[in-house]
């Protein structure tokens, strides 16, 4: 008897042992198996971080070997539990978006699992192939047409450098449809983003090529309205596209589906805004921007519009750590919306994008809870959004100019509408598509519509 007793409480001992471990297991999500950077931890890197983490691109470090990876484990282990890595601020209960980059449980308390763990290199037979990227350096290859600033840019050493304009004409014969659209910085360093614009020949008086000087007129994507267009009374045209391409820290190039393209009209030329940093060393720059054209017949034109509120009511209290901003757009035809891009500064707190159809109804297509200056992401919906004539977008935005907002540089003033980071903006930008056009079809003109 005393002999079964023990044995039944070995074998006790022994299932509460392996429930233990289960239980271990299931919290963690992983199991009991060693986990290694070869075989567990490189397919993770390499589908949600390498993008970014590899030479040549924005990313402070590569992540694509063991010995990259290795000093930062740790300070992986707390970006990814902390969910700053990979950027993304989309509240999930609104929508869904095909370029959400966020790890599962499970990639998490991998990565979790093999920090604790000792990060052990595993065996080199089991590491999976690297990603392969275009070796041209750009991501959709080499670009049909490349076009640059007209002559490099100095930036100084120190300083702040006001925003800068430049002309450059495409001296396109034909109406050219862009699928695909990239920008490659010239001095990353000094950076701080691009945006490359269109204007029309029906649009007034071209700038000629080069640097747009004071009293010139330009083109400001990111104003409400031109005041030197209102000065000078010129024509608006007919363009309804506020933004060809783009480039800021998190944002995505010019990716559009087949049959789907932007278009830039012969004799065009295109406006870059510059917006340069000082970083304590001078440099020169010559940013460029590449278009790839479509292949395929095109359909639908895509517009850029910018949901801007307007800039004489963006008056931010000093001390206010709750200013509401908003802004409105009415869709005069049936359309889609495809993707949204919410812009401020660094006081910008959240961030909504709501739908109001005519009937009244309510839709939030996009909630920014905790909006980031330091990561201007493009959302793009995994399916486009139908939109009815009449409906409304209602962009909805709080700031922080209080003491309590560490990205603020002073509290103790009024911060109004500007151009520089210290200054605030709100545009509510978005990518959409009339439902009636089919640039294909013989004989359809081209949409001015929502313009």
């Amino acid at each position: 008897m005393k002999r079964s007793a023990a044995i039944g409480l070995v074998i006790a001992f022994a299932f509460a042992a392996f429930f233990l471990s289960q239980a271990r297991s299931d919290a963690s999500g992983t199991s009991n198996a060693v986990v290694t950077f070869s075989k567990d931890v490189a397919p993770i890197l390499y589908d949600k971080c390498a993008t970014c983490h590899r030479p040549g691109e924005m990313a402070p470090m590569s992540l694509l070997t063991y010995k990259e990876v290795r000093p930062w484990a740790k300070s992986i282990r707390e970006k990814i539990l902390s969910k700053e890595m990979p950027p993304w601020y989309a509240d999930p209960n609104h929508g869904e978006f095909q370029n959400d980059p966020r790890l599962t449980e499970q990639q998490v308390a991998t990565i979790r699992a093999w920090v604790d763990g000792g990060v052990k290199e595993g065996a080199p037979s089991e590491l999976p192939p690297q990603p392969k990227f275009n070796d041209v350096g750009w991501k959709f290859g080499q670009p049909d047409v490349v076009f640059s600033l007209t002559e490099e840019a100095s930036v100084p050493a120190d300083g702040t450098v006001p925003y800068r304009y430049w002309a450059v004409p495409t001296n396109f014969t034909e109406d050219k449809y862009i699928q695909f659209a990239e920008i490659k910085r010239g001095a990353p360093s000094v950076v701080h983003h691009v945006i490359v614009s269109v204007r029309e020949p029906d649009q007034g008086p071209l700038p000629p090529a080069g640097e747009i000087r004071a009293g010139q007129q330009r083109v400001n994507p990111e104003a409400a309205r031109d005041p030197q267009q209102a000065q000078n009374n010129r024509p608006r045209g007919t363009n309804p596209d506020g933004m060809l391409v783009g480039w800021a820290p998190g944002m995505s190039p010019l990716t559009l589906k087949p049959g789907n393209a932007k278009l830039v009209k012969k004799g065009s030329v295109l406006i870059f805004q510059m917006h340069y940093t000082t970083s304590g060393v001078a440099a020169k720059d010559r940013t460029g921007v590449g278009f790839w054209f479509a292949k395929s017949p095109v359909e639908k034109r895509v517009i850029t519009k910018g949901v801007t509120t307007d800039p004489r009511k963006l008056v931010i209290p000093a001390g206010d750590s709750n200013f509401e901003s908003r802004s409105s757009f009415t869709f005069t035809e049936d359309a889609h919306i495809h993707s949204f891009m919410p812009h401020m500064h660094v006081r910008g707190k959240d961030f909504e994008y709501k739908l109001v159809y005519p009937d009244g109804k309510e839709k939030i297509l996009l909630r920014v809870p905790k909006y980031d200056f330091n990561w201007q992401l493009n959302y793009f919906v995994k399916e486009p959004i139908a939109v009815p004539k009449g409906s409304r977008i209602d962009c909805v935005a709080h700031h922080d100019n209080s003491a309590g907002n560490k990205f603020n540089p002073d509290p103790t003033i009024t911060v109004r509408w500007g151009d520089q980071t210290w200054e605030e903006m709100m545009i509510g930008w978005m990518d959409y598509t009339i439902d009636g056009q089919n640039l294909s079809a013989k004989g359809q003109t081209q949409s001015a519509s929502n313009k």
